[in-house]
């Protein structure tokens, strides 16, 4: 990057985790033709064809999280006017709780210590596990109680614990929690639900699930707004499509879009199985089927009314906003 681009009096230096990402790529996408100067903090051993689009256009730091003691040195060393935080180990990875707890957590406060000290802007993408797989109420709100169920979500409660403390000493931050997102190029549960639908192998539990999904660009745009508007320190955002779905009719929505046809009603099974799959899963301490099996046979979904009136974002409904992951699924297959 020029001397002459760092040193231009409107160019706002960000500090970005998570760049190599499904959400840190689109969010920094929409922030390469505005004035901001970024530098982008990555794994040591991340494949360069995850960050190639970047290269050129943010500065590159090789950092794991979970170097606590380099990231401090880092730290110490630069000024940055905001800090998106968005990188962390996602659950269901195969890590070490010591692992988890250094990256999603103690890294977290490194990076608040900084922001506090610097006086930056801290936005921190946050995630509706905070809640829980399935919430304890219907939809989730910000007094909804927050759920432990594994591992990944309890270091995401403790970041925000650790966030709302060093708010009330004057960090400016603003919390995002996305529910589960789609877009191009996600390969988790959006992606797993297309190919399963492809395959006729799909099962549906014989009763009424809505789930809540969030388009990539609706949660790429509530980052921008942030960092546009003065927020007031402290708020949580639950960034997700305007409404909920029904499990079935977003089923059906895919299979028409991949075959021409309704999804099959014979793949249809009684609930009850699905409560001993998750029970197994659990007995086997297998995180990441626990929560599959909850996603697609209980309802979760949340009120994300506030990021429509107080960040101004465009609207979308997952019917027919998803058609996009599908097209993108269509290409690959």
């Amino acid at each position: 990057m020029s001397q002459t681009l760092k040193l231009h009096k409107n160019i706002k230096r960000v500090l970005f985790t998570g760049i190599s990402g499904f959400i840190g790529r689109h969010v920094a996408r929409g922030l390469l033709d505005s004035d901001y100067q970024i530098t982008a903090i990555v794994r040591p051993n991340t494949d360069p064809k995850r960050i190639q689009e970047f290269a050129k256009k943010v500065d590159i730091e090789k950092i794991d999280l979970s170097d606590i003691h380099s990231l401090e040195s880092f730290l110490n060393k630069n000024q940055f006017d905001y800090i998106l935080h968005i990188g962390a180990l996602r659950g269901g990875r195969n890590f070490f709780k010591t692992d988890f707890y250094k990256v999603n957590v103690i890294a977290t406060e490194q990076l608040v210590i900084y922001a506090l000290t610097q006086h930056s802007n801290f936005i921190f993408c946050s995630s509706v596990g905070v809640f829980g797989a399935i919430p304890k109420e219907l939809p989730a709100t910000e007094t909804t109680p927050r759920q432990e169920d594994n591992y990944y979500h309890y270091t995401k409660i403790e970041a925000e614990k650790i966030i709302h403390k060093f708010v009330q000493k004057g960090l400016k931050a603003a919390i995002v929690r996305p529910a589960i997102t789609y877009g191009i190029g996600d390969y988790g549960f959006p992606y797993m639900l297309m190919k399963l639908v492809d395959k006729k192998t799909m099962l549906l539990p014989k009763k009424r699930v809505m789930i809540h999904l969030t388009h990539v660009d609706t949660l790429s745009d509530a980052f921008y707004q942030l960092m546009n508007i003065a927020f007031k320190p402290g708020s949580t955002y639950i960034v997700a499509d305007r409404n909920p779905v029904e499990l079935s009719k977003f089923v059906d929505f895919i299979s028409w879009e991949l075959s021409g046809k309704s999804y099959p009603r014979n793949r249809r099974i009684p609930a009850k199985f699905f409560d001993w799959s998750i029970l197994l899963a659990h007995l086997l301490k297998n995180e990441l089927w626990t929560s599959r099996f909850e996603l697609i046979s209980r309802s979760w979904y949340y009120d994300s009314r506030n990021i429509y009136h107080e960040l101004k974002l465009e609207p979308r409904d997952t019917i027919p906003a998803f058609k996009v992951a599908i097209d993108w699924y269509k290409e690959l297959r």
